[in-house]
């Protein structure tokens, strides 16, 4: 069976019994702080496992994207050095939310692996949890028993907690799993060691492909247990490994997944597959890398300096980096493999396709920035071992090379290959520590200490924030929260006029009021879990009473006028640039809105100009907010409005138009254009390859922004003398300031001259080196200038020496001829560190030619003084 077949298999096969197949939910996470990717099948299911969200369909299926390179599933370092590991996988699962549990769940398992995809059953193993006696959990019994009905007892293993015992995080539902491992070994290998031996112990040909979890407990704070009132079955089987099973292969990367990549790689960089290990390795690397990058642009997580599009960068890097190493790639390359790429893959994701030019504009300026980078580095790298030579040091500092890899992307084997090229080695332990206490620095940051969740009153929650600013409410439930030294408390109500921050918009802030009229802050709301989370430094003292939830109705207002401003950017930009154009990200305050779009070039000031226009013309025409809410998303496309590729939408969607322009939307908005006011543009830049962003005022914040620039205006008028021809006196003072500038040119080169002819007249020569010295108030530009005159005129040893003052500040100069350096191994950066602290500065530079500067002139002589010694030229 092809790959192709094997996922249209099981999502049939579970489509017969009873299950709803739904597509895969983006790879990027938006909404949930506390992941940034979709690393299990689990994930867009989260709200209805924690009881926010209401059960759709008792009975789902589907194959959902992942990736795991973060947290504690982090597979990034095994990637192409095995047959099995991944960033980004496909993951097989079907779900049963309160319907049914283990009986169906294992039955229906072994029903398609060994009827429906026919693998040979003597082949299987199955673990089953063994219990845990300090936490009052038995064995598994009950799976173990209807494990019985397929396979003999001697196959159903017992499997600790670490592996067969399932949970979302430290607090949370979780519960036993079942574990499917399978033997691919040859038939000789069985032979002489048995499989039951080889479960669990890393054998890369005896592997898990399906874990079946039995969520039946809820994880309080405290560590204790509680039985989940809907038990849920989340199973999730790996989809290179069942087609690596199926396809009769000993390594993922041998499967119809990779091969046609892997081939691609082959013929573009003409080295072949199998010949080397190491290029093998790139090649897998390379392989399993570009589906990461390319499904991430996809899901809108562009390559960037921050959290996960840090992660998507350094991803991309680590495969420049492979091709770079050890394929001999100079040029980008990666992003021709796209096309392959949506061979393979476009079907089942047609996101691929339909994203095709920008995923390739976006890798390929990435390589090629990186691999400008990449040079940089490698000349940084080449200049520290340059200095360690001349210590006579042969190990690099750990701390250098995590700068290396931390700033340059440099990883340590990279460091370490071309330090062993030149007879060194790195501090690996200096290196580890770095890395560790970066990494202990970045999980004290981002550390929450959160308790069990109160329960005042039971409940659901309504959002009444479309319709109004506040409402009476009453208190859910909430918990106390610690962060970084800062306590305050998530607040569940319910109802709520207040906006969770969503889609880009902010939340609101505003206050609850008790019955006496006593105000308590809302500060932030927070979207989690499907949830509305109020944050507040305070509780209501009376915590199951009747409350008036308040949102700050002047802040509302102007986050939605910068909401509703996106919206008629967005439609002026596809008419002024073309419908290219794609939102790609926004962010919408009460201050400042970000809109960020697909676009191939520099908007220029004319286009501005034009979308400006067209967006303020429709402020004016006061155009009228029509909103429909709970449309079907067939209906909702029909009626014209954009589904953005990185979003996940439900069958049902609310619709935001004003006049033509028509957007899938679940933010708020003002009632009429013309509460927007004034709309201006204040910025355009580049945010990533194919990438473009637009900030823009509305309202008042768009009235200051032009008193300002009215105010700078003046100001240059008064420079001026209030000149009615404003720009012609400007070009005039421009033109003026050139003249004087080429005047004062010709003055210092005549200077130069001057100087240059007094200091080769006189002839000062110490033990066969002839001595050049300055100590006088020169400008620093002019010396160097002298200097490196002297030594392109001078065909003998000889040493430039100059100490000048000038403002208060002291300034050293030194260049030795190249026979100086290479002959007697002087080194001018080492010698002028040294000096420098007579002058309270410091300094540095080339071997030949290096500078200081400090703010105490009055050590001077003692520097030059300390250079003569230093240099045998004491007359």
């Amino acid at each position: 069976m092809t790959s192709k077949e094997i996922r249209e298999s099981y999502k049939e096969f579970f489509r017969s019994k009873g299950h709803q197949i739904v597509p895969s939910a983006p790879m990027v996470i938006k909404g949930d702080p506390s992941l940034m990717f979709t690393n299990a099948g689990m994930n867009q299911f989260k709200d209805i496992i924690l009881g926010n969200a209401e059960i759709k369909y008792p009975r789902v299926a589907d194959s959902q994207k992942c990736l795991r390179v973060s947290g504690k599933h982090n597979d990034l370092e095994e990637v192409g050095h095995d047959t099995y590991h991944h960033t980004m996988f496909e993951m097989l699962g079907n779900w049963s939310f309160g319907d049914y549990f283990k009986q169906e769940a294992i039955d229906w398992a072994w029903e398609y692996l060994t009827e429906v995809l026919k693998l040979p059953t003597d082949r299987l193993y199955v673990t089953i949890f063994e219990g845990a006696p300090a936490e009052g959990l038995g064995r598994d019994d009950e799976a173990a028993s209807i494990w019985g009905k397929h396979l003999p007892q001697e196959r159903i293993l017992n499997g600790n907690k670490h592996d067969n015992f399932w949970e979302m995080g430290d607090q949370g539902p979780c519960g036993p799993c079942s574990e499917i491992h399978i033997d691919i070994r040859s038939e000789e290998e069985r032979q002489q060691v048995s499989g039951l031996s080889l479960v669990n112990q890393g054998h890369p040909q005896v592997i898990e492909i399906w874990n079946l979890v039995f969520m039946q407990y809820n994880r309080k704070a405290d560590g204790s247990l509680e039985p989940l009132p809907k038990r849920v079955i989340d199973t999730g089987m790996g989809f290179e490994r069942l087609c690596m099973a199926l396809q009769g292969k000993t390594s993922n990367y041998d499967t119809d997944i990779f091969t046609p990549i892997i081939q691609t790689i082959a013929t573009l960089t003409g080295i072949e597959y199998g010949a080397d290990e190491k290029s093998d390795v790139a090649m897998r690397v390379i392989a399993d890398h570009i589906r990461t990058i390319a499904f991430a642009i996809t899901d809108g997580q562009l390559p960037s300096n921050a959290k996960a599009g840090y992660v998507i960068r350094r991803i991309l890097r680590r495969a420049v980096r492979y091709g770079y190493t050890f394929l001999g790639r100079r040029e980008a390359f990666m992003y021709a493999l796209l096309p392959v790429l949506i061979e393979t893959m476009g079907d089942a994701y047609p996101e691929l396709e339909a994203g095709r030019d920008l995923i390739a504009k976006v890798i390929r300026e990435e390589e090629e920035s990186f691999l400008r980078t990449l040079e940089t580095g490698i000349r940084l790298l080449d200049k520290q071992i340059d200095e360690a030579r001349a210590k006579g040091v042969t190990t690099l500092d750990g701390h250098d090379a995590f700068v290396l890899y931390d700033t340059y992307g440099f990883p340590l084997d990279l460091t370490a290959l071309i330090l062993s090229e030149h007879g060194m080695n790195v501090d690996e332990q200096g290196f580890d520590s770095a890395m560790q206490q970066q990494k202990e620095r970045a999980r004290n940051a981002a550390a929450i200490d959160a308790g069990d969740w109160q329960t005042v009153a039971d409940g659901s929650v309504h959002f009444v924030g479309y319709d109004a600013v506040e409402c009476s409410t009453e208190i859910l439930r909430y918990r106390e929260v610690k962060q970084k030294n800062n306590t305050y408390y998530q607040v569940v109500l319910s109802q709520t006029p207040f906006y969770a921050e969503m889609g880009g918009q902010v939340g609101d802030k505003g206050c609850l009021i008790d019955a006496t009229g006593r105000k308590y802050e809302v500060f932030d709301t927070k979207r989690e879990n499907n949830l509305a989370i109020h944050l507040m430094k305070q509780l209501p003292e009376d915590l199951e009473g009747t409350l008036r939830a308040v949102v700050s109705e002047e802040r509302r207002h102007r986050i939605e006028a910068n909401h509703s401003a996106t919206h008629l950017l967005h439609e002026a930009l596809r008419e002024v640039l073309g419908s290219h154009v794609e939102q790609k990200g926004s962010f919408v305050s009460d201050e400042v809105l970000r809109f960020d779009f697909a676009h191939f070039a520099k908007v220029e000031p004319e286009e501005l100009r034009r979308v400006e226009q067209l967006v303020s013309a429709r402020i004016r025409a006061d155009l009228p907010l029509q909103e429909f809410r709970e449309v079907p998303i067939d209906e909702a496309r029909e009626m014209g409005a954009m589904a953005l590729f990185g979003e996940k939408y439900g069958d049902r969607v609310r619709v935001i138009r004003f006049g033509s322009s028509t957007e899938f939307c679940g933010g708020t908005h003002i009632c009429s254009t013309g509460r927007i006011g004034t709309f201006r543009i204040v910025s355009e830049s580049s945010v990533a390859a194919g990438v473009r962003r637009i900030e823009a005022y509305t309202g008042e914040a768009a009235e200051n922004y032009l008193y300002g620039i009215e105010d700078t205006l003046r100001s240059v008028k008064e420079l001026f003398n209030n000149s009615p021809q404003l720009i012609t006196a400007i070009k005039k003072t421009i033109e003026e300031n050139a003249d004087l500038e080429r005047q004062v040119s010709d003055y210092v080169r005549q200077k130069v001259g001057e100087i240059k002819a007094k200091l080769l007249e006189k002839r000062t020569e110490v033990n066969g080196v002839r001595l050049f010295l300055i100590q006088r108030n020169v400008p620093t530009e002019v010396v160097k200038d002298i200097a490196f005159q002297i030594a392109g005129e001078l065909h003998e040893p000889f040493v430039f020496l100059a100490a000048c003052a000038e403002d208060g500040k002291a300034s050293l100069t030194l260049m030795l001829s190249k026979d100086l350096v290479d002959g007697r191994g002087w080194n001018a950066s080492q010698l002028i560190r040294s000096a420098s602290k007579h002058i309270q500065g410091g300094g540095g530079g080339q071997p030949h030619f290096a500078t200081a500067g400090g703010k105490n002139p009055d050590g001077l002589n003692a520097a030059v003084e300390e250079l003569l010694v230093a240099l045998n030229l004491k007359v």
